[in-house]
Parts: structure tokens; sequence; C-alpha cells
């Protein structure tokens, strides 16, 4: 396996992985979602020797105070190989100079988060209200307001 950087993305494949997991909200439109990563900051994946794609990471981040990893992707058929921890572990030191690096994941009690905040946890992670933090979030399907005086 290496990882890599990755500046362009083919739609199928990435479809494909994040249809893998599941992720709904990211494959309704493929065209969008690799905008979306050809937007971010940085993308790596990571490959195994003949150029299948496992996982990939993405960051969006200023490069000075903030790094935020919006996505960490791994085809469950890859799971429990390191990949994710691979994947996280090639952006951390790439950005410690930051202040801030941060994520979210499923909350605890969903099917996929005590797994997921297990895995955060062994790689050092703290939740945000451990570092004496909260995260605050817009609703999904929010009514526009009119902001004007």
């Amino acid at each position: 396996m290496f990882v890599a950087k990755e500046d362009a993305f083919d739609p199928e494949e990435t479809l494909s992985l994040y249809d893998s997991v599941g992720w709904e909200g990211y494959t309704k439109d493929v065209d969008k979602l690799c905008r979306g990563l050809l937007n971010s900051h940085l993308v790596i994946t990571a490959r195994d020797g003949s150029g299948t794609i496992l996982g990939l990471a993405r960051t969006i981040s200023d490069d000075e105070h903030i790094c935020y990893v919006q996505d960490v992707v791994v085809s469950p058929k890859y799971h429990r190989q390191g990949i994710g921890r691979a994947l996280i572990e090639d952006l951390m030191p790439r950005y410690s100079h930051c202040r801030f690096f941060l994520l979210s994941t499923d909350r605890e009690g969903s099917p996929e988060g005590k797994r997921n905040h297990a895995f955060y946890r062994s790689l050092g992670f703290l939740s945000y209200e451990e570092k004496e933090m909260a995260g605050f979030g817009l609703p999904r399907n929010r009514p526009v307001r009119d902001m004007a005086p």
C-alpha cells in the first residue's frame, strides 16, 4: 500500500469508494463530489500495488491556524488493515503547525459511532468536550432567514 497526494479524480472510482460506505449525501451528485475534492486543501489516497483505491482522506484548511479533516473513507473490504490509520498519520505531521486539527464523526451511540470513536481515540484525538470546546452546526434543512435590518 502507498499513500499519495491526488490532484485528479475519476468519477467512477470516486463514486464507487463513497458508495461502498453508504455516504449518500455525497453520491447523489458525483460531479459535485469531484468538485468538492478538487476544491479541498489536500486529498490523499491509499492504493495497493496495482493502483486500486483503498481509501481517501481530504482536508479543508487555511494551512496556518486550522485543519479540518473533512473525509476519511476506507472501502469496507479493506477495513481493519491500517489504511485509515495510515491516512490520518500522513496528515497529522503535515498540519502539525496548525493550532487546530479537527474532524467530526458520528455520535458514539450510532451504529458506526462506537468504532469510529475508538479509532480516533487510538490516534490521540479527544472529543470537543474533553478539549473544553464545543462544536455547532446549522440544521441540514434550515429555513432561509432574511438577515436584512
